[in-house]
């Protein structure tokens, strides 16, 4: 199984790709000297070390009418269990101010430029967030699915778009049946093959088309999803990789032909972040094992999640 990450860890995950943006359009403003002493205090202040605080008037910026949702990741319509609750903590860094993200400043920062999201489902969730909020500033922000985009949205009034592209390895991959000794493929068995050197169709043409891009991949990388009589087998120029690699070491050599490719071929005026793996959080069971979230506060630092019960005692 892919090596868990320490719970304590969790605040600086999730945070990472918010407070990157937010740093970015501070950054953009430094043509103000407003914007300027503000984006000088963000960038001498290390965002990751802090505390979680109970806010009982720290609400959501949208509510569950945001058309950006998918009807089952909308916790606030489908009334998920003490929401209001959860929705009242909020992230305060030790010895420096993080201010709420202002969609109206940041899609004026960002007018005509575009902001992209590559990855799995952790990337994808955000921008489910990240939209309902920027919609605030635009009422008529559009959905939008171009450039081999798996989801996004055009907010016209400023003339930004903000899409996800569905690349749960990065490389691309593909089913591989398995061959008989007929010479006839055999559907059911066979073997996952990924080409560590080339980009998941998803985002390979999309190189100038982004201002600002977000990379992560992370949750796909176990057993789970990619079973050991379905494993991957990584492919490099069109061969075989030889000895065989497994799977934490094909992540690696797939990371590292990714960074490759994206220096290569897209600009470097556009800024790159990387998004890190938040470590798996269920109860009783993983996401498709009727696993759930019982928990309403975030773990202290050096704090584990509970054992859970012997279902045998």
């Amino acid at each position: 199984m892919f090596p868990k990450l320490p719970s304590h860890l969790f605040p600086f995950l999730i945070l990472l790709t918010l407070a990157s943006l937010c740093f970015f359009s501070s950054f953009l403003s430094s043509s103000s000297s407003s914007s300027t002493s503000q984006s000088l205090a963000i960038s001498n202040c290390n965002l990751f070390k802090g505390n979680w605080v109970l806010d009982p008037n720290h609400t959501p910026l949208y509510d569950e009418t945001c058309p950006f949702h998918r009807n089952a990741w909308n916790c606030i319509r489908n009334q998920r269990q003490n929401m209001s609750f959860i929705n009242s903590w909020k992230w305060v860094p030790r010895g420096c101010d993080l201010p709420r993200i202002d969609p109206f400043r940041f899609l004026g920062l960002m007018r005509n430029q575009n902001v992209g999201f590559v990855g799995d489902s952790l990337n994808e969730n955000f921008l489910a967030s990240f939209l309902c909020i920027l919609r605030i500033a635009d009422e008529g922000a559009r959905r939008w699915k171009k450039k081999g985009a798996w989801r996004g949205a055009y907010f016209p009034k400023f003339n930004v778009t903000v899409g996800y592209h569905r690349a749960v390895l990065l490389s691309k991959y593909q089913w591989q049946p398995k061959q008989t000794e007929a010479g006839k493929q055999d559907g059911s068995e066979g073997v996952n093959r990924v080409d560590v050197d080339v980009p998941a169709d998803e985002w390979a043409k999309i190189a100038g088309f982004y201002d600002v891009l977000v990379f992560n991949t992370g949750h796909w990388w176990n057993y789970d999803k990619f079973p050991k009589e379905k494993p991957l087998v990584f492919y490099k120029a069109g061969q075989p990789i030889v000895p065989p690699l497994g799977m934490l070491e094909g992540l690696k050599v797939v990371l590292g032909n990714m960074i490759t490719y994206i220096e290569k071929e897209f600009p470097r005026k556009t800024l790159k972040f990387w998004r890190l793996q938040s470590p798996r959080h269920f109860y009783g069971g993983d996401w498709n094992q009727n696993g759930s979230c019982l928990f309403n506060k975030p773990l202290e630092e050096n704090e584990h999640w509970p054992k859970e019960q012997d279902t045998n005692t």
